[in-house]
């Protein structure tokens, strides 16, 4: 499904010019070497671009196309016009060793094969710098030892004749062409990924631009140990994919990775999306909706608005179809491959519907300073994450549910309740915004709450009688009292007690209720009466059972205790309302 997905991508990208054709490809280039007719080196042509990194002037390779590259694991492959030093020169860092020597060879016996019947003018001066190149005395050329260390570093290197690049040749070209046919007489079967029967391809191309990947790139599919083999099927030919294909869903993955505003990390997982038409508006908004700014809070209301009353979706002028599909896949690195954390596909309608239906869940009242009203999935993420360790990352496979879970509707993890669980009493009740709307929206979507009615509880619910959303606005009350008795205070009860009133109220309630007998003598007259109307309305609101008088309950369930947070986190929060909103 994921390769389908991908190769008709490739497709879309193909009649848009945006990705090369097969037996091509878009790679990274260095430097070019300038060789006359006579294959002599006449000098180095740096292709570095002077690129903007920040403050920072950074010199990257280029982007060309070239023939397309092997995909090497280990053994010695040569390609065509566009290799390394070891194999276009014969030298690494250290000189020419036997190994380097043996990556000249097979790179001169392959470029003499391809070109063995072509007479232009780029083709003879390539063939003919093969026939003269001697790489033990390359340390002898001037222009080599000036950038010896650049150019051995690892980067790709193209011939220069003349006024163009080797590769860029007609005749060259059709040569190359020529011989990927002649030299397509593997095993043939039926293509998993298109049905049809063509040509397996053994080995798949690498994948670039996964984050903790290796940086020569990782394999998606790939099978190298007999444990991983069957029916006697060795390598890819255990699942076979047609090297068109192999060649689509590489070309189309590598370069939705290299287009970098459309990704975003989730803990180790990379994020990466398109829409079948390969319209970039769809990529766009998706990225808006699920890190939103304070830029964007009115175009996603906006357009949230007309979903819900099902008027038609414009983006800043561009009419968007709820019918296109949209796909999301989440890689990670796993050593020399890569592992799919998720794969997702949906209208896009219905996919902005399930983020609507998150946000909407997840609202709830923001202190005045907070100007986004969406809270987007790196937000909600981080607040599972120790703040004072040295990597602020949350779990890895939390993270991937979490975000799947936002955007097919399905229940959220339950790791995200627990560890916002876990992080308020390690910060000894540290409740803030984030927080406290992941406990509403899990208690609402995985808990089967009974008070899913629009706003309900977006702000204090001064209705509810649940025992223990009453016990933490009366928390927060007994709280209040002590700061107004003792102004600047540093520490308050919550610092103390917070933890153990959320679990056991039985236990500390009756001390918190003689501390604040303490605190509220020291208030005046009015103050004492405004808490103590408060206090009695509070424990009145608790359900009395058999006629007798109401009592703190011996112990919270975890859901429960979300509840006490809950209603902790709503009377703060109305405490501390504007006058003129009150």
């Amino acid at each position: 499904m994921i390769l389908q997905a991908l190769v008709k991508h490739y497709e879309t990208l193909a009649k848009q010019g945006k990705v090369s054709r097969q037996g091509w490809c878009q790679t990274k280039v260095s430097y070019a070497l300038d060789i006359d007719a006579e294959g002599n080196l006449l000098g180095i042509i740096s292709l570095k671009q002077e690129v903007e990194r920040g403050k920072k002037t950074a010199y990257l390779p280029q982007l060309m196309e070239v023939p397309e590259m092997a995909a090497r694991s280990s053994g010695v492959s040569a390609n065509f016009l566009c290799d390394n030093s070891k194999y276009l020169l014969g030298i690494d860092k250290d000189g020419s060793g036997k190994r380097v020597l043996d990556c000249f060879q097979a790179a001169k016996e392959k470029h003499e094969t391809v070109l063995a019947q072509v007479q232009s003018e780029a083709a003879m001066a390539v063939k003919n710098f093969f026939q003269h190149w001697e790489p033990i005395k390359a340390k002898e050329n001037p222009e080599l030892i000036e950038k010896w260390e650049d150019i051995t570093a690892g980067g790709n290197l193209v011939f220069y004749v003349g006024t163009q690049y080797a590769h860029e040749d007609a005749c060259v070209r059709n040569a190359w062409e020529e011989f990927l046919q002649a030299d397509g007489n593997g095993e043939r079967e039926i293509c998993l990924v298109t049905g049809k029967k063509s040509e397996i391809s053994r080995i798949h191309n690498a994948i670039r631009g996964v984050q903790g990947a290796q940086s020569s790139g990782a394999i998606l599919v790939s099978f190298n140990a007999p444990s991983f083999e069957s029916y006697g099927k060795e390598q890819s030919f255990n699942a076979p994919v047609g090297k068109y294909a192999m060649f689509a869903y590489t070309t189309a993955l590598n370069y939705l990775l290299s287009q970098k505003k459309y990704i975003f990390m989730l803990g180790d997982t990379t994020i990466l999306f398109w829409a079948e038409d390969g319209e970039e508006v769809y990529q766009d908004f998706f990225m808006g909706a699920m890190e939103p700014t304070e830029d964007n809070q009115e175009i996603l209301k906006g357009v949230f608005s007309n979903l819900q009353a099902g008027r038609g979706i414009d983006v800043e002028g561009i009419r968007i179809n709820p019918e296109q599909k949209f796909y999301i896949l989440g890689l990670a690195p796993n050593a020399a491959r890569l592992s799919v954390r998720f794969f997702y596909q949906n209208h896009f309608g219905n996919i902005l519907s399930s983020i609507q239906k998150h946000y909407e869940q997840m609202k709830i009242v923001r202190p005045s300073w907070d100007k986004i009203e969406f809270l987007g999935i790196w937000r909600i993420l981080f607040e599972t994450v120790n703040q004072k360790s040295k990597e602020k990352k949350p779990q890895p496979n939390m993270a991937a549910s979490v975000f799947e879970a936002v955007l097919s509707g399905k229940k959220y993890p339950e790791s995200l309740y627990s560890n916002v669980m876990i992080r308020i009493r390690a910060d000894q009740g540290r409740i803030t915004r984030g927080r406290a709307a992941i406990i509403k929206a899990c208690l609402i979507r995985n808990h089967g709450k009974q008070w899913t009615e629009e706003g309900k509880f977006v702000g204090l619910n001064e209705q509810c009688k649940e025992a223990a959303y009453v016990l933490g606005r009366e928390f927060a009350v007994l709280e209040a009292i002590q700061e107004d008795a003792n102004p600047g205070i540093n520490a308050t009860i919550k610092d103390r007690y917070f933890n153990s009133a959320c679990a056991a109220p039985a236990s500390i309630f009756p001390i918190l209720l003689k501390l604040k007998n303490s605190h509220i003598r020291k208030l005046e007259t009015g103050k004492r009466i405004f808490y103590e109307k408060i206090l009695t309305g509070l424990q009145g609101m608790i359900e009395v059972e058999d006629d007798r008088p109401a009592a703190f309950p011996r112990r919270l369930s975890l859901e429960e205790q979300g509840m006490f947070i809950l209603g902790y986190y709503h009377q703060v929060q109305k405490r501390f309302e504007k006058k003129e909103d009150k």
